[in-house]
């Protein structure tokens, strides 16, 4: 009789030279195949009876600290690796190892799907009802009278108006940099105190980001709410031909509970619904490519940072309670890779290195 660790390795070396003679006899075709499930019969795996490896804190941590967790990618994190997509009970016993070769390699993703996550513009948070929560104006300043004959094609005796920075005469681009509640030093003029609102000029630098990269993007989908729609409607301007997909999945919500908690509380109740869907969106958006899929496609996904920020935790296999640790601009690009073998690569992570620093926002 073995002891438990004897016995796993009196196994681990019987399935070894089973793998052996497999090899040596000289199986066609399903070979390789064979040979990884004999080797994979005797080795270890995580979430079994095998003890975890060892590892060692980093240098710069010092004595006594922590160790940490081994980490394990999980390379069939979508459920698309090729073994998955065969049904194993219905193998042909004749043809054998042979067939089975065949259909894995038919189920092989063979493309790259390079996702574009992008995060909806500057809008009116204050607004009560979804509908009106809009993408602020383009370039939109409110000026109390009297005003001064600096801008051009406004009434003196209107009250308070809203003025296009562009309207300006020449000479006089900077007045949005110079108003304030309490008027300038003249006395003549002053300004609302309300600030410089680039919502839809966010929108319209991301349309002619994306537009200039050269790609050929295969679709957009965006989500159902005001904020997102608008800000599609702008970007596929600059898009001219690519079709646009309407979806609640990608719809604002709180995906799970944060860690390190936040302030304000939330009911459990609103992670557990909000967080299926998110989910769900997840699942459903970012895998790898089909099979069937023979080019590389290029496609856009115009949401909310929260969704943005879980699926990207979710696409590299961190900790998804580690979402709110990361902050993205309005009408920033994210950019996935998520290639043919299933690994996930981060190209970018808010982007707007495009945008004016005047232009930039977090609302």
């Amino acid at each position: 009789m073995f002891c438990a660790p004897a016995r796993r390795a009196h196994l681990s070396g019987m399935a070894f030279r089973q793998a052996l003679q497999l090899a040596a006899c000289g199986l066609a075709g399903g070979s390789a195949a064979v040979l990884f499930s004999a080797v994979a019969v005797g080795k270890p795996r995580a979430g079994g009876d095998a003890e975890p490896r060892a590892t060692e804190p980093p240098a710069w941590a010092g004595a006594g600290a922590a160790r940490p967790a081994p980490s394990v990618w999980d390379p069939n994190w979508d459920r698309r690796e090729p073994l998955s997509l065969v049904n194993l009970r219905k193998r042909n016993l004749e043809s054998g190892e042979e067939e089975l070769a065949s259909r894995l390699d038919h189920c092989k993703a063979k493309a790259t799907r390079h996702i574009f996550l992008i995060r909806h513009s500057q809008y009116h948070v204050d607004a009560s009802l979804e509908k009106d929560r809009t993408l602020t104006a383009l370039g939109m300043w409110l000026l109390h009278r009297p005003l001064p004959c600096l801008l051009q094609g406004c009434n003196p005796d209107l009250g308070v108006v809203s003025v296009r920075a562009s309207s300006l005469q020449p000479g006089f681009q900077q007045l949005p940099t110079l108003l304030s509640p309490q008027g300038l030093s003249e006395g003549h003029w002053y300004g609302s105190g309300v600030p410089y609102l680039p919502g839809r000029e966010q929108a319209e630098l991301t349309g002619l980001r994306l537009a200039s990269l050269g790609l050929k993007f295969n679709k957009i989908v965006h989500s159902s709410m005001t904020r997102a729609v608008e800000t599609t409607e702008i970007i596929s301007k600059h898009l001219p031909g690519v079709c646009r997909v309407s979806t609640d999945l990608l719809r604002e919500g709180a995906p799970i509970e944060p860690d390190p908690p936040v302030s304000h509380w939330k009911p459990e109740a609103v992670y557990y619904e909000d967080g299926a869907r998110i989910e769900a969106a997840f699942r459903n958006y970012i895998h790898r490519a089909d099979a069937k899929q023979q080019e590389d496609s290029y496609e856009i996904f115009i949401c909310h940072a929260n969704v943005i920020r879980y699926i990207v935790c979710r696409a590299l296999q961190f900790p998804p309670e580690g979402w709110l640790r990361l902050s993205l601009n309005n009408g920033s690009i994210t950019h996935l890779v998520v290639r043919p073998d299933g690994r996930v690569a981060l190209r970018a992570l808010g982007d707007t290195g495009f945008m004016p620093p005047d232009k930039i926002s977090r609302s």
